[in-house]
């Protein structure tokens, strides 16, 4: 098995943030993780000079690549070693780097296979799940020249490998060798070769049989620390003496593993008011966003109305058209004019036949549910459908240039007659769009009546607590203070609260934004309740910022966690956090690091890691062994090796004779 890491940014362009490049940390790299082919991918560029600067620096394979922005995601595109190879790689990249000019700019299939027209010659690896990725139609699109695609994580990498259909995961370290590195990441790929060759490299990437997270162990485990340290993607236990060197073991986990969720020993006491606050203030924000969202689009909509104008309006054509009509008799020859008194022809809202456009093209490119799609509408008469309605859709579109065109004439003209006539002309006023107006407020002011009504809008259920969240009715212009967080004077806003339109005119007068105005209706208010019904006590608090912490580990991709037994009891951990933890384990790689019998043996993990500390040749030497909780003996990677029975017994119950003497002397003595 040899190690790859084929995804490496060696120069800052445009897309990447500020970093120095520097030669000594590739080498280092290549070293300390014993990686065996290297590719220098950058975005959009190919720097000849450099690449040859690190590939005479290296004993190993150092393939040409770039990372280009296609269609909007991110493809790795890998050549060959040979000099030949190389010249005419570094042509084509410089046609990449002209269109790439700004970190918006994307190539599309056409300009990539206009650059490179023998797509087969390249190794091409799309970001699959990993940000941004490339779209399912781009990777179809270049079948059959990509067989596997980049993840972003451990655990996306082994959910890829149980499914059926989709391409062979790859995990690369997407690395920029910094000046300033201190570790290195562990996300690299084993392929099942004895020779390091790119058709070798393919080859692998076509089957998923000759791909690894590991170089014996399979993909049940994962490199965790750059210094080669291998954990269990599922549950582990770390176990050790006090300053054995746990927490230093943890601290190397997280800086090598990238998104990383820690959570630090005692972090949750220090501040648990203000992180339970901030949990809650968090949720509510969201809970906010989503439940106001339509009522936000009707303000947006609402908000340029204006009433007032309106009238003036109405009242202005009627001054116009009694004059007109007392003077119909004195026309002169401007004011007999058909066009003096001709209306504008009116433009067609063609908003919701470009809406139904986009929707039918979902519907034709979307490829997670074509199956269902297919099942009751076909392609054809979808694709019918599409130009049909394009049809309709420029026929309109052309039709409104017309009235356009034709309400320029008009208007020309009028002004000119108006200029030389002394007859009054009738003022237009377009009624429909004033008839709209008045009946969207009559809607809005329905739809706040509702909105006002005191309801429970979510429950959430975390281990034992309960989250309820209800709406209210603002009672007074502090509780609009308190929602613009600033120092206005809402008083004559909040004096109009039960007339809709007015109290939005007046928040807009005392300077509240538009984007912000949706806020001021009702209050979200949050209430945390115990498994009794009650508001959480000091203590609980605690005990729910753990539970949210651990939650929350689903949008990261490890878990670690540093001695939660220092903060909780026994009971609490047994019952509720055993169960999450386990729970988790099963979605991603957790690390919890104990003293603590309840959470290091009855929580029964996949693996086990001892930390020591010994004194040899008078200096400190730290080791840590692994092995599975039913080994005999654990082992360190320096071939040192110590009994399993013995170190968890001293590490959760100082030692046979203490956990003996407490069995004997006080558990059994209690009993009846």
């Amino acid at each position: 098995m040899k190690k790859i890491d084929l995804h490496t940014h060696t120069v800052k362009t445009i897309s990447d943030y500020e970093f120095d490049f520097e030669l000594s940390k590739v080498k280092e790299y290549v070293e300390k993780l014993r990686i065996d082919a290297l590719a220098i991918t950058n975005h959009n560029v190919f720097d000849l000079n450099q690449y040859y600067q690190i590939k005479n620096s290296l004993t190993i394979p150092v393939f040409p690549g770039i990372e280009i922005d296609l269609e909007g995601g991110h493809l790795l595109l890998i050549t060959d070693i040979d000099d030949f190879e190389i010249s005419n790689f570094d042509e084509k990249c410089k046609k990449v780097s002209a269109i790439i000019k700004t970190n918006t700019d994307t190539l599309t299939l056409e300009q990539l296979k206009s650059i490179f027209p023998e797509l087969s010659k390249y190794i091409l690896i799309p970001h699959y799940d990993k940000s941004p990725e490339i779209k399912q139609a781009t990777i179809t699109a270049l079948q059959p020249h990509i067989t596997s695609g980049e993840v972003a994580s451990v655990s996306k990498f082994k959910r890829m490998m149980k499914e059926q259909n989709v391409l062979t995961p790859v995990l690369f370290s997407d690395m920029r060798f910094r000046s300033d590195l201190k570790s290195f990441p562990t996300r690299q790929t084993f392929v099942d070769l004895k020779d390091i060759s790119l058709a070798g490299i393919k080859s692998c990437l076509a089957d998923k049989s000759k791909i690894s997270l590991t170089k014996e162990s399979g993909n049940d485990f994962f490199e965790a620390t750059d210094d080669g340290l291998e954990l269990s993607t599922g549950l582990n236990i770390i176990l050790g003496g006090r300053s054995s060197g746990k927490t230093v073991t943890l601290d190397k986990i997280a800086s090598s593993s990238g998104n990383t969720k820690y959570i630090k020993q005692f972090s949750l006491l220090q501040n648990d008011e203000e992180t339970f606050n901030k949990t809650n203030d968090t949720r509510l924000s969201i809970i906010h966003n989503n439940y106001l969202s339509e009522f936000k689009l009707a303000i947006e909509d609402v908000i340029q109305i204006d009433l007032q104008q309106n009238h003036l309006n109405i009242e202005k054509y009627i001054d116009s058209l009694k004059k007109f009509a007392l003077e119909s008799e004195k026309k002169d020859l401007y004011s007999k004019c058909n066009l003096f008194s001709e209306e504008s022809f009116s433009i067609n809202d063609l908003k919701n036949l470009d809406n139904l456009i986009e929707s039918v093209i979902t519907l034709i490119e979307n490829n997670e549910y074509q199956e269902i799609i297919r099942k009751y509408i076909s392609q054809d008469n979808l694709k019918n459908l599409l130009l049909e309605l394009i049809q309709k859709a420029i026929l309109s579109k052309v039709e409104n240039e017309e009235k356009k065109w034709l309400n320029t004439i008009i208007g020309d003209v009028q002004r000119e007659l108006r200029i030389k006539t002394t007859s009054t002309f009738v003022e237009n006023v377009d009624f429909y769009n004033i008839a709209i107006d008045e009946m969207k407020i009559e809607k809005f002011k329905g739809v706040v009546g509702e909105l006002k009504k005191q309801r429970k809008i979510n429950k959430e259920e975390l281990g034992k607590f309960s989250i309820i969240t209800s709406t209210k009715l603002i009672e007074s212009a502090s509780d609009l203070q308190k929602i613009g967080r600033d120092k206005k004077t809402y008083s004559t806003p909040f004096s109009k609260y039960n007339n809709p339109y007015e109290y939005l005119l007046k928040l807009k007068e005392i300077g509240v934004e538009d984007a912000s105005l949706y806020k001021f209706f009702i209050k979200i208010e949050s209430k945390t309740l115990n498994k009794d019904g009650f508001k959480v006590s000091g203590g609980e608090r605690s005990e729910f910022n753990l539970i949210h912490e651990i939650k929350d580990a689903t949008k990261y991709d490890i878990l670690l966690i540093d001695e939660p037994e220092s903060s909780f009891d026994n009971l609490f951990l047994k019952k509720e956090i055993n169960t999450l933890i386990k729970d988790i384990s099963q979605l991603m790689p957790v690390v919890v690091v104990t003293h603590n019998s309840t959470v290091g043996a009855s929580i029964k993990p996949n693996y086990v890691a001892v930390t020591q500390k010994n004194i040899e040749n008078q200096d400190f030497v730290y080791r840590v062994f692994t092995g599975y909780p039913s080994d005999k003996e654990l082992t360190c990677s320096d071939g040192n090796k110590i009994k399993n029975y013995d170190t968890i017994l001293n590490c959760l119950e100082a030692g046979i004779d203490a956990y003996t003497e407490r069995k004997t002397q006080t558990y059994e003595i209690l009993k009846d």
